[in-house]
């Protein structure tokens, strides 16, 4: 006869299987390498958060907006995050993404260089370097600054270079201007001091909306409960950070070596200056404008060859979002 613990070992089982067969396995793409925007999706995961929600998630580093938006239309990755221009753009030669959640309201794109090059800002751009991965999103957007600001689009050299490397090659005068995100600021106004030279994007009148969470479109019709609690999950992680992100560094850290806590912290602070604008803050953390969509849209239309028209519509949804749970005004 089979003991009491066997048959209450064997009915255990039986109860959780069911469980543990839902559990879905997601590869989430990330953008860059991770850091401070990243602490997120690192926290949710160490709370658990994702897998009382039935997800198993794998966390892959990025090498850029583009090849983020390349693995998730590929089906590569079931979930990435990427610059909203790159991905529409990526939409028009053919990509079936679906953006669930934006994380920059505010574009974080900027460039950065040294006074001491002789470029005071971008009208000296001509005749210089522009050091960044193939893949950045602002080499991709680069024609549109080119013409916001008066310079000829081929009046510079791009130089690949890792996201790790473009602050040793400024340094080192191997490329003259870089490209970056605001994130991360405050560490080259310690490095450099006032030799740094910068412009944001959206202070030239170029503010496209930044990072968001997107979706294969396959994944999000077949797996829709899923997508959509993965969307949840992430808006609250979020929001839990945008309260208190000592515990979301502890868990990014603890993940990722070779990461400067101070600096993860300055950029997390640069990081809510991004996420907020009036629809995160009215109408739900993480949510789109239908208006500054359609603007969005209609600035890739002009400055770029879509090669497939598309609804702006159906790139987007704020469906997944908890309207409960909005960015606060700090």
């Amino acid at each position: 006869m089979p003991s009491r613990s066997l048959i209450l070992s064997t009915a255990l089982a039986a109860l959780l299987a069911p469980l543990a067969a839902h559990a879905e396995d997601v590869n989430m793409v990330l953008n860059w390498v991770p850091t401070a925007d990243h602490a997120p999706y690192f926290y949710a995961k160490e709370q658990g958060w994702y897998e009382d929600a039935g997800i198993d998630l794998t966390i892959e580093a990025g090498r850029g907006s583009g090849a983020a938006v390349q693995r998730v239309a590929a089906g590569m990755a079931e979930i990435g995050v990427a610059d909203t221009a790159t991905m529409l753009l990526g939409r028009g030669e053919g990509a079936e993404v679906v953006a669930v959640m934006v994380v920059y309201a505010n574009s974080p794109q900027g460039f950065y260089w040294l006074k001491s090059s002789g470029i005071n800002g971008p009208e000296d751009f001509p005749g210089h370097s522009i050091g960044n991965p193939p893949a950045d999103a602002s080499r991709i957007m680069w024609p549109l600054f080119a013409e916001t600001v008066g310079i000829e689009p081929d009046s510079v050299k791009f130089v690949n270079v890792s996201p790790q490397a473009k602050l040793t090659s400024l340094k080192s005068g191997a490329i003259d201007i870089t490209s970056d995100f605001y994130n991360e600021h405050d560490l080259k106004v310690r490095e450099f001091g006032d030799d740094l030279g910068f412009v944001a994007w959206r202070d030239i009148g170029v503010n496209p909306y930044g990072n968001a969470v997107i979706v294969n479109t396959t994944v999000l019709d077949e797996h829709e409960e899923t997508v959509a609690k993965f969307t949840a999950v992430t808006q609250k992680a979020f929001a839990a950070c945008v309260e208190n992100v000592d515990p979301c560094l502890d868990a990014l850290l603890s993940s990722v070596s070779g990461l400067d806590r101070d600096n993860q912290n300055d950029q997390w602070n640069r990081i809510k200056e991004l996420m907020s604008d009036e629809t995160t803050r009215t109408v739900a953390l993480g949510a789109f404008s239908p208006e500054r969509m359609d603007a969005d849209y209609a600035m890739v239309s002009t400055y770029f060859d879509l090669k497939q028209p598309f609804d702006v519509e159906t790139v987007y949804t704020n469906e997944f979002l908890d309207e409960s749970i909005k960015m606060t005004d700090e």
